[in-house]
């Protein structure tokens, strides 16, 4: 099942990848991405539907250093997870509201507007929330997972 989670995660970041360019990923000294050239495409099903996905640099599926931006609609909520690597969070717009524990409680939730940053190690169990239309650039070291505490919050395994 985590295969499988890679390769659909995967092709989504391979997808609004490409979006940036083939002379983006080309250069082997920098690379340059205005703010008005990110591309979105959906979120992978690992995330519950609305959430948009741009990888800038790296690649999701596999090991080594990643940076990807998520944009998010108002009123999105992504269940309480964990990830088995660090992961550094900054937000560029919106406000992002996250906590800490085994479920989604919006009481308690700490408020993140934009310039704010959090980090989380490996396997920390999270949640997030958003009251507006918020972004948020997501650095760490893949590859990527995403594991929900509760099953059943998994939205590739809903009906």
């Amino acid at each position: 099942m985590r295969l499988t989670r890679f390769v659909v995660f995967l092709l989504s970041g391979l997808t609004a990848g490409l979006a940036i360019g083939a002379v983006a990923l080309a250069q082997s000294t920098h690379m340059v991405v205005p703010a008005d050239k990110v591309q979105y495409a959906a979120a992978p099903p690992i995330l519950p539907p609305g959430a948009q996905l741009a990888v800038l640099d790296g690649n999701p599926a596999e090991k080594g250093t990643i940076v990807m931006r998520l944009k998010l609609p108002a009123n999105y909520k992504i269940p309480a997870h964990w990830h088995s690597t660090d992961e550094r969070i900054t937000v560029l717009s919106g406000t992002f509201n996250v906590g800490m524990g085994d479920k989604l409680t919006e009481p308690g939730s700490q408020a993140l507007t934009p310039g704010g940053f959090l980090y989380l190690p490996a396997k920390m169990h999270h949640f997030a929330w958003t009251s507006s239309p918020t972004v948020v650039q997501i650095n760490l070291e893949g590859p990527f997972d995403l594991n929900y505490v509760d099953p059943n919050d998994n939205p590739m395994t809903k009906k």
